[in-house]
């Protein structure tokens, strides 16, 4: 089939240069035998980032059952569905598989809900949101680093069809098309989510196999955990699609998008499903939001999210003190010896300490700790690559006497 071919992420496509295009040129390999989106895979997963993915909530805080889905589940979930999807039609898939992994590296702990309390805290103090999809940017263009040959901390200076698969990787699907953008942006202009297509067809696939990804599987772990005990009988009558069973199988309706999209997709008329497909999405969609994610056994642990993540960046957000500031990280050792020690070895990556050679960084400068607003932006991207467990710890340290 193929029939995506001609317009794929390759050397032969108008926009090649623009596709590899770094903020900085990597650091050369001897005998190298990976693509540029290749390197790009592999810098993602050796980052912290991508690590700590591991302990962070998809929908389900905490679960006890080692089978209910975490953050890197989904990404590993995402990275196999857009590579099935790519294949087919004939992408990059060494690029669906950079976006895959890396596209929620900017997600908060606890998930949506802990990204919202952020952008509680970020429009209260800085008068600007906080939204996953740009602070997976920021993660992938400034924050993680790598140790280069000589051992020096470096940027991951990833390729701009990577980053901008990224940012552009969310957004409900309420089109049943999807196509990419002809504009070669500065993606430091996105200012709200979804307001840009992406520039290549194998980030449309990731933005799509997202959405796939996750329909079905937190249905199955919402079952798991008896979230869904009272609503089964409407989720049987949604589930009768094509001659399906009443039999619940999330790898039956991955299935089914994936080849309907396999299908109904060309590029004249964009990636898209047939009416019935896009028809089942969206009724599971909203089936998952009225009776997952706004239900009432949910509620207790999004309070518990604000009261964590609050208390956090107010301990730390009092260590402001103009040039006393490195000295009142130092105290926090009082209150908790893992928050003043993590986050001192955080602060010093991203300002002009006086001695970045002594300390083998050649990062980008962030921050200047003269000023508070700074200082709050240095706090707000410290919290958010906190795994759960950690920002637990870390609470309970504060609290604890």
């Amino acid at each position: 089939m193929k029939k995506f071919e001609n317009y794929a992420a390759s050397n032969f496509n108008k926009n090649w240069s623009n596709l590899i295009k770094r903020e900085s040129p990597l650091y050369s390999k001897d005998h190298d035998i990976r693509s540029e989106f290749a390197r790009d895979y592999t810098r993602i997963i050796h980052s912290n980032a991508y690590r700590r993915l591991k302990h962070k909530t998809q929908v389900f805080f905490s679960p006890e059952n080692d089978h209910v889905c975490t953050r890197i589940e989904h990404v590993t979930h995402v990275d196999s569905i857009s590579y099935t999807i790519a294949s087919f039609l004939g992408l990059n898939t060494e690029l669906t598989r950079a976006i895959s992994v890396s596209h929620d590296l900017g997600h908060s702990p606890f998930g949506h809900a802990g990204e919202k309390v952020l952008s509680d805290i970020s429009m209260r103090d800085l008068r600007t949101s906080f939204w996953h999809e740009k602070n997976g940017l920021e993660f992938a263009s400034s924050i993680e680093l790598l140790e280069d040959e000589d051992g020096y901390k470096q940027n991951l200076d990833l390729t701009y069809a990577v980053r901008d698969g990224i940012i552009s990787h969310c957004g409900e699907i309420d089109e049943n098309s999807i196509t990419p953008r002809d504009e070669f942006i500065d993606l430091d202009s996105y200012t709200y989510p979804n307001q840009y297509s992406p520039y290549t067809w194998e980030a449309c696939v990731v933005k799509i196999s997202d959405k796939i990804s996750y329909i079905g599987r937190d249905i199955e772990d919402a079952i798991t955990i008896g979230i869904l005990d009272n609503s089964l009988d409407e989720l049987f009558e949604i589930f009768k699609f094509a001659g399906a069973s009443k039999k619940l199988n999330n790898t039956t309706i991955i299935n089914y998008l994936v080849n309907d999209l396999c299908k109904n997709s060309s590029p004249e008329i964009g990636l898209c499903f047939s009416d019935d497909a896009f028809e089942l999405m969206n009724k599971l969609k909203r089936f998952n939001y009225l009776n997952i994610y706004l239900s009432d056994r949910i509620k207790p642990s999004i309070r518990y999210f604000n009261l964590v993540l609050n208390e956090i960046y107010d301990t730390l957000k009092n260590c402001f003190d103009g040039k006393n500031t490195l000295e009142r990280i130092k105290k926090l050792s009082n209150i908790s010896l893992k928050l003043s020690n993590s986050f001192r070895d955080f602060v010093y990556n991203y300002y002009d300490c006086g001695n970045r050679s002594e300390l083998k960084l050649k990062n980008k400068v962030l921050f200047d700790f003269n000023s508070e607003l700074d200082f709050c932006k240095c706090v707000l991207y410290y919290i958010s690559g906190m795994t759960d467990n950690f920002a637990i710890e870390v609470y309970n340290d504060i609290i604890g006497f």
